[in-house]
């Protein structure tokens, strides 16, 4: 028998996450984790704020070619752990989706320090300050995750 990684573990369960999301344009989950203690902090989808509109039920809300009914991921993960007084300090974050730039400035204020992700978000790759920001923080560990989402 294999037994699978802790990030292959997170990142399933991000992706697993990721399927209670309500915008058809992407399904995006994140898990905020102690990797020291190897324990989910807080957890979140791309989602409509609490009793709004979705995007599945009533279609997306487009502005400049992004949806701005819902919640990101990432930014949701960190609200639910702020909502429980619980510093995320030190913590990482698993992403199905690369963070955009909104995110990141959040996971960085927010305090986590290592930033793991699966799918490339294209519209970052060409935004300097994103790139700028990220090697501005030495202690960040911001990487790629390469990972088949197999359903297994």
């Amino acid at each position: 028998m294999n037994r699978i990684t802790w990030n292959e573990y997170f990142v399933k369960l991000a992706y697993l996450i990721a399927s209670r999301g309500t915008c058809p344009r992407k399904q995006v989950g994140a898990v905020i984790v102690d990797l020291k203690n190897k324990t989910i902090i807080s957890t979140g989808y791309n989602g409509s704020l609490p009793g709004q509109d979705h995007c599945t039920d009533v279609g997306c809300l487009m502005q400049n070619n992004h949806c701005t009914r819902t919640v990101h991921a990432e930014t949701n993960a960190i609200n639910q752990a702020a909502k429980s007084s619980i510093s995320l300090e030190g913590a990482a974050i698993f992403c199905t989706t690369q963070p955009c730039w909104g995110c990141l400035k959040n996971i960085i204020q927010a305090g986590i320090t290592k930033i793991y992700y699966c799918e490339p978000y294209p519209a970052i790759n060409k935004n300097y300050l994103y790139w700028n920001t990220i090697t501005t923080f030495p202690n960040l560990i911001y990487e790629r995750i390469v990972y088949e989402n197999n359903q297994n």
